[in-house]
């Protein structure tokens, strides 16, 4: 397929799917979101890919999704809009390779939520966070699912209510991005955390991803239960049959990646 909106490059086990209109501020529109899903499906089943890391051209990461199409439109054509946006978001979950956003400058409404949905997130030392829906009219109601699934109830009341920029040294204390640094660094720090978690075999890293997000909301007993069977069955898997030898013999494991 083709890509008007998107790109699409591999580095090594690290993918980068970019966000491609910058002139619109990189917003989610309906070509975009569609082209984000047809990407993620289709590198879900490259063996090649370890780690993929979701980034934009321009000043800025995401306005969050096109205005320009919210207006003079029906409940049908609104509904489908957010159900493809959520489609595309809960791609990123179901995906077996962990992704990490890139975050330079804003990222607003769901391009907060872009970046409280990825597993991952390193941002430059300018980067702004808000969900400023409530200033227009339009409560940022779906990035609020992401947003208090990322950080404490008071604060993504705060941030939802207000509408106001939280700063990337604010966000992170919050617990909605992983690392601060600056902007000339930005490049060579994400890749840096994707490399570390490319070490890993792809199979193990599916496993942990697909786990994480399977007992997190879970009381403790269900979610102890998962996380017993789940690691039973990781034990028979070939690459922890020699993961655990390569670590008794202290040599470097070779993954199967099975």
């Amino acid at each position: 397929m083709d890509y008007e909106e998107i790109l699409f490059s591999a580095e090594g086990p690290v993918g980068y799917l970019t966000l491609n209109n910058p002139s619109k501020i990189n917003a989610l529109s309906k070509k975009m979101i569609g082209e984000m899903i047809h990407l993620l499906t289709a590198v879900s089943v490259d063996e090649s890919i370890k780690v993929i890391v979701i980034r934009s051209t321009g000043k800025h990461f995401c306005a969050g999704h096109d205005l320009s199409e919210m207006r003079g439109q029906g409940t049908k054509e609104y509904k489908f809009i957010f159900d493809q946006c959520a489609k595309m978001m809960q791609l990123i979950h179901a995906i077996p390779q962990p992704v990490i956003a890139q975050v330079q400058g804003v990222a607003t409404a769901a391009g907060c939520q872009l970046v409280a949905w990825c597993d991952l997130a390193v941002a430059e030392e300018g980067a702004r966070f808000a969900t400023p829906g409530v200033k227009i009219g339009l409560f940022c109601t779906t990035p609020m699912v992401a947003i208090t699934r990322a950080i404490g109830r008071k604060a993504a009341m705060e941030m939802l209510l207000t509408g106001r920029f939280f700063p990337a040294s604010e966000a992170k204390e919050l617990g909605l991005i992983n690392r601060v640094v600056p902007l000339e660094n930005l490049p060579g720090e994400t890749r840096k955390l994707a490399v570390q978690i490319a070490e890993a075999s792809r199979f193990v890293l599916a496993i942990g991803k697909q786990g994480f997000y399977a007992q997190i909301d879970q009381p403790d007993d269900p979610a102890m239960k998962y996380a017993n069977h789940t690691i039973a069955l990781n034990l028979t898997a070939e690459d922890a049959q020699n993961g655990i030898a390569a670590f008794i013999e202290k040599k470097t494991p070779v993954w199967k990646n099975r």
